[in-house]
């Protein structure tokens, strides 16, 4: 059984680009037993393209807002729900997409020098917003703290089901985040988000998606998750400049939650 899960959490090393609608860099261990968060994820597209791209509308001073329900099954598994929408000048408010997200860690008995889970993401989204209809996101998850540093790298997979245009080979998106806690309450760090195309065939440079979030965690309270802060894109092919906000809020069921 030991071999069959390590198996899972190392093949998609040899084996989508991450939208503007949950741009974060997860963490290894899982929601806890019995334990819901309810997450709202608020990105908005101060600098991005204007023009519609193959029946996709532009990103340019688009606002996304996700719910992410995120519930504890066991002690190293949970299950995930997303609710995408969108809003675009001269297009409304919309309803976009859902995506369910199972997850599994690495039991702690194993004793690894470092955390480990596997995400693998899967629904679909409108034809309007995503040149990929349905999709499949493959998502290790690796990190470890040193000390007030702490550092994790997701090194994603995307694999399209459906799509407008021919599907091709799953497609490399990293993503990696470095942050230093600056007191018990405040971490400060950077956040990296990559695509650099199908396995196969990578894009050239300027067509590859490349972003970095300047960003602040606060630990104001156990119950509440706060992240948020600017981004910046680092190729002609990335929206140059989106503000982001991840909120958070934990509830223990059958406990009383103030």
């Amino acid at each position: 059984m030991r071999s069959f899960l390590l198996c899972c959490f190392l093949i998609p090393f040899v084996l989508s680009a991450q939208e503007n609608y949950e741009i974060q860099v997860y963490a290894s261990p899982t929601m806890t037993k019995g334990q819901t968060i309810f997450e709202l994820h608020s990105n908005y597209t101060i600098q991005g393209g204007k023009d519609i791209v193959k029946g996709v509308l532009p990103s340019y001073h688009s606002v996304h807002e996700t719910v992410e329900i995120t519930h504890g099954i066991t002690d190293n598994f949970e299950l995930g729900f997303y609710l995408f929408t969108n809003y675009t000048p001269n297009h409304g408010w919309k309803i976009i997409g859902t995506h369910i997200r199972p997850r599994i860690a690495a039991p702690d008995k194993w004793k690894l020098p470092v955390g480990l889970s596997l995400s693998a993401e899967i629904g679909w989204q409108s034809a309007q917003y995503s040149a990929e209809t349905f999709n499949l996101e493959i998502r290790p998850i690796i990190d470890k703290t040193f000390g007030n540093l702490y550092l994790s790298l997701n090194p994603t997979l995307g694999v399209t089901l459906r799509s407008a245009e021919k599907v091709s080979a799953p497609a490399f998106a990293p993503n990696f985040k470095a942050a230093y806690a600056v007191s018990p309450k405040v971490s400060l760090g950077t956040e990296y988000y990559g695509d650099l195309g199908p396995l196969n065939q990578f894009e050239k440079l300027p067509e590859q998606n490349h972003a970095l979030f300047l960003v602040a965690d606060l630990y104001v309270d156990p119950k509440w998750e706060i992240n948020f802060g600017p981004g910046f894109g680092l190729t002609d092919a990335t929206d140059g400049f989106v503000m982001k906000l991840i909120l958070g809020r934990r509830i223990t069921w059958g406990k009383k939650n103030k």
